[in-house]
């Protein structure tokens, strides 16, 4: 698989999920208990995730770094609604 066909996948895999961090990461302890949505993964193989508070993160698109959540029940708890907003073709 080359690097383009690797961050394609990423893309499909990441961009609009919920998430919250692996906290156990010291990096990420500032984020651990919000909830974010990943806008997009950049060509670096960064999710780039809005976490409510107005700026954006890259945050290496990984299960190790990065935990999806059930969307029904995140976004209930994802209040930032004047953000980046969902792409409407990726809507269920």
């Amino acid at each position: 698989m080359d690097r383009f066909s690797h961050i394609e996948q990423l893309q499909r895999e990441w961009t609009d999920q919920y998430v919250t961090v692996n906290a156990d990461h010291p990096e990420l302890k500032r984020f651990d208990g919000i909830v974010g949505r990943v806008i997009t993964v950049n060509f670096n193989g960064k999710a780039v995730i809005d976490f409510q508070d107005g700026g954006w993160y890259d945050i290496t698109a990984s299960e190790g770094l990065l935990n999806k959540l059930d969307p029904a029940q995140a976004k209930a708890k994802y209040k930032n609604v004047n953000s980046a907003q969902l792409i409407p073709e990726k809507q269920g």
